[in-house]
């Protein structure tokens, strides 16, 4: 069909245009399109003799360890000593990904997918068991289709012109104004209100889950002794823009938590939420997660939010009854850590992995792919690079977590978190290059200083500036990168 598009405004987009289902700068010859096919597939499921030979992290200082050979972004390769033959991991070092567009993104899509799997499968990133098998039986599907149905795609020059027009006008959309029929909705926003249960971890405390009646409305939850008394003023108040919602669910243990991280003048204070089933748990995830944006249970995503967690969860349960004729062409122990393979053998497994590969048989391999990066970047741990740094006026050594919008504070001796801070609430951070120190200044007059123990001090002022970058794209912005304040900001004083 002919599309007129002269309707449409023009925008610039940075999307590449497709040539033979390919991006075009793949299509520049055959040695490119091998390249582009090679990539563009995920790698069949190691042996499991090899996953057992690779190094695997055993705790978090061996982690940081890992994170500590990043090479300089601003130098070159044989500025740092790397010559002929020597081998290099190629990583995505920033836990932010802009402008996914799984059209023209496949080679992109099929790369992350094996940095998340390896993560899985070298134990980089913890995760349960129920969470282990949904892995192992995602990585099934995809290897089967991964042999069937290869990642290729037809090309229109006018359906790529109408998605870009589309996306224009989206983005259009997205900044224009609040209309009359959204503010009455904000002013007339439901409510959630239910018996929870709610924990706050404390130290040297064994007090556990205490049930209140809560009240969920706009972006904040205030919970009360019982339901009478939600007429009065309820015991708290807390204000969930600006926070973080993590799962902390156990499907098969009927286990239904939320984990927010609050904000708050000394870095982030941590609540636990506990609810009876999935249901209840799945409309009040969704809350806390439009909440976090600044927005109301009025907002149209909130029943797709709902649905997508219900499908989530759906995807974890077993369904014992189901039988299939494939336990004799799956190779388990590819599919899950060495933990779990030395924890059981392949006829307990196998038959697990299977019930769980009922959820997602009918995954195209795009879904597929997409589902299982979504799983891991919903792990709590997910994101968080490690160093260990020796704080300013203390006499041990303890970790710094980076994460895509955070610093932690790890103790080292027993795991715990013993602070957070937010880099939306840092004014300023500094790198003494003489003394290798790291200093940075927060709202509140809070200030915090540290030495690099197990990495350059050049690899922190890296991950802060790169994600301080991040944290200023926005969806508009996000066709130009200005590739010059990015080296500003990670380049240190070689930048300048």
């Amino acid at each position: 069909p002919i599309l007129t598009l002269a309707c449409f405004p023009s925008y610039p987009v940075s999307r590449p245009c497709l040539y033979n289902g390919m991006p075009a700068h793949f299509a520049d010859s055959l040695q490119t399109e091998k390249v582009y096919k090679m990539l563009s597939v995920s790698q069949p499921a190691p042996a499991p003799e090899a996953i057992a030979k690779l190094y695997r992290p055993a705790s978090v200082v061996d982690k940081a360890h890992i994170h500590s050979r990043w090479l300089d972004s601003s130098r070159s390769l044989m500025q740092q000593g790397v010559q002929e033959n020597d081998r290099l991991w190629l990583r995505f070092k920033y836990y932010c990904f802009h402008d996914l567009e799984p059209k023209y993104d496949v080679v992109r899509l099929t790369q992350m997918y094996e940095q998340a799997r390896w993560a899985i499968l070298l134990e980089d990133i913890d995760c349960t068991e129920e969470e282990m098998l949904l892995f192992g039986a995602i990585q099934y599907h995809i290897n089967k289709l991964s042999l069937s149905e290869p990642q290729t795609m037809t090309s229109s020059p006018a359906m790529d012109d109408l998605d870009s027009a589309l996306q224009g006008l989206e983005v259009k959309l997205d900044g224009a104004e609040s209309s009359p029929q959204d503010m009455l909705e904000n002013l007339t926003a439901p409510e959630l209100n239910d018996y929870l249960k709610i924990f706050r971890p404390k130290r040297l405390t064994l007090k556990g889950y205490k049930q209140y009646w809560f009240k969920f409305k706009d972006a904040s939850i205030s919970y009360y002794k019982s339901k009478e008394e939600s007429l009065g003023e309820p015991i708290q108040q807390i204000n969930l823009k600006g926070c973080e919602a993590a799962p902390d669910v156990n499907v098969a243990g009927q286990k239904f938590c939320i984990k927010l991280l609050i904000p708050a003048p000394e870095g982030m204070n941590e609540v636990y939420l506990r609810c009876e089933n999935e249901e209840q748990y799945s409309r009040w995830m969704a809350a806390c997660r439009l909440a976090s944006k600044g927005k109301s249970l009025a907002d149209r995503l909130f029943q797709s939010e709902v649905q997508s967690i219900l499908s989530f969860l759906a995807m974890q349960q077993t369904n014992p009854n189901t039988h299939t004729d494939d336990s004799m062409s799956i190779n388990t122990h590819s599919l899950v850590s060495p933990r779990y393979s030395k924890k059981y053998k392949v006829k307990q497994l196998t038959p697990r992995i299977l019930e769980a590969y009922q959820n997602v048989a009918q995954l195209s391999l795009t879904d597929a792919l997409l589902r299982f990066l979504q799983i891991w970047q919903a792990l709590p741990d997910f994101g968080i690079s490690f160093v260990v740094v020796r704080f300013k006026g203390s006499r041990k050594d303890e970790v710094l977590g980076i994460a895509p919008n955070r610093l932690i504070r790890i103790d080292l001796g027993v795991g715990d978190v013993v602070k957070t801070w937010r880099y939306n609430n840092m004014r300023q951070w500094n790198v003494n290059w003489d003394i290798r120190q790291v200093a940075i200044e927060f709202d509140g007059n809070v200030n915090m200083a540290f030495s690099c123990v197990t990495a350059d001090c050049k690899i922190v002022h890296e991950f802060i500036g790169g994600y301080i970058f991040m944290s200023t794209r926005s969806r508009e912005q996000s066709d130009t990168l200005n590739e010059e304040l990015f080296h500003k900001l990670t380049g240190g004083h070689e930048a300048l």
